[in-house]
């Protein structure tokens, strides 16, 4: 590639880069880069909004340069307050290192393990002492650290900022002195956090950081962003076909997104997509397959993602049932059917399973149940039970 290839293919689907001049002239100069990101292990499992970070760190890696995976064991136990109203949970040294281990495990389906440096940032952090952190502080005034929304915001309502949480900041920033970074990636709600390090690094006497920040993923809903606790995520532990069904339900304008931010294609190619759709020459559908089995192939395999779209033909188009769907056996008798369903696992929780009945979303052998408070009275025989689009299950009566 050439330099301006190079930048384009780097600066794919990225909202800021501080500074893109900066980030040629490094290109330019020939030298093997050090681009960091750093990753607090407060929860175990990634889906695939925290890929995004993690692609544009393969980008790097696919042209050469090296990547640092910094988990922030030391500043895990701080506690990130980027968009936080509120003081976080400090978590245990124990609960850090736990999530740390499931994280490097997940990363390694988009790095490479031969080309990846893995760093603990209580490595330095943990090595500063009281008086290194005086030194560090001197660095920054409080009046810099205030104009931060999330601290700004709180002062005027009133709401308490505890000390270790202005530190936070610094300790990231340091991070990068300290891994002496050409670039550091970011989610745009770390940007704060991400230009003090670009400060710490001139007041070190060190050529500050490219910063360069990436989009909050969209979830399934294409409104809110992608999270567990919304219900709109795409785990990448989730089995192919039910990550499978969740990318087929997305918006035709959110999947040209999802090409520009979890896939490796160029920017070039995904206008070319967007054209032939538009032109007819390509069905949005079959597009939208070829997104979801891109994205099963870099977390399961290829093979997979074939068999993922087969099932989906065969359940969804077809209208048939899946060949693998779970047994569940019971007596004779008179069930509460929400918590039937919760209790077997094709709802998360009563209150869930009524909503779902409520909208009609789950039947009987092809017959929908409407009432919330059916009661499941089944005499021998099987039954077929079908919750939401994807979930099923073959109720056998002893």
């Amino acid at each position: 590639m050439t330099i301006e290839e190079q930048l384009d293919y780097l600066t794919k689907g990225a909202v800021d880069c501080i500074q893109r001049e900066d980030l040629k002239k490094k290109l330019e100069s020939g030298k093997k880069l050090r681009v960091k990101v750093g990753f607090d292990p407060t929860a175990p499992d990634l889906h695939l909004g925290h890929t995004v970070i993690i692609r544009k760190m393969k980008h790097f890696q696919d042209l050469g340069h090296e990547v640092v995976f910094l988990i922030g064991d030391f500043t895990g136990m701080i506690g990130d307050p980027s968009g936080k109203s509120k003081t976080r949970k400090q978590l245990t040294k124990e609960e850090v290192l736990k999530n740390a281990e499931t994280y490097k495990k997940q990363i390694y389906k988009i790095l490479d393990p031969e080309k990846t440096i893995i760093e603990f940032n209580s490595k330095w952090l943990g090595e500063l002492g009281s008086e290194g952190f005086i030194r560090l502080a001197s660095k920054y005034t409080v009046a810099r650290i205030l104009e931060r929304d999330d601290f700004s915001n709180r002062l005027k309502e009133n709401r308490p900022i505890a000390l270790h949480e202005l530190l936070y900041p610094l300790c990231q920033g340091y991070d990068s002195v300290a891994l002496k970074c050409d670039v550091e990636l970011g989610g745009t709600d770390q940007t704060f956090n991400l230009l003090v390090g670009r400060d710490l690094m001139r007041e070190y006497g060190l050529e500050p950081q490219v910063v360069m920040t990436m989009p909050i993923l969209e979830g399934l809903d294409g409104i809110e962003k992608m999270s567990k606790s919304l219900g709109n995520y795409v785990g990448i532990n989730e089995p192919p076909k039910e990550m499978f069904g969740k990318l087929m339900s997305i918006s035709d304008d959110l999947m040209f997104k999802y090409y520009e931010l979890l896939t490796d294609m160029t920017l070039k190619e995904i206008e070319q997509l967007k054209k032939d759709v538009k032109e007819g020459k390509r069905h949005p559908k079959d597009v939208k397959k070829q997104l979801a089995k891109m994205i099963i192939s870099d977390f399961h395999s290829k093979e997979d993602a074939d068999k993922a779209e087969e099932e989906f033909e065969r359940v969804f188009a077809k209208k048939q049932l899946p060949d693998d769907m779970p047994e569940i056996n019971i007596d004779k008798g008179e069930y509460p059917f929400a918590r039937f369903l919760a209790d077997n696992g094709l709802a998360s929780s009563a209150s869930e399973a009524k909503r779902l009945i409520k909208q009609g979303g789950v039947s009987i052998n092809g017959e929908k149940v409407s009432d919330p408070s059916f009661v499941f009275n089944p005499s021998e025989g099987e039954y077929i039970i079908k919750v939401g689009k994807r979930r099923f299950a073959k109720v056998k009566v002893n």
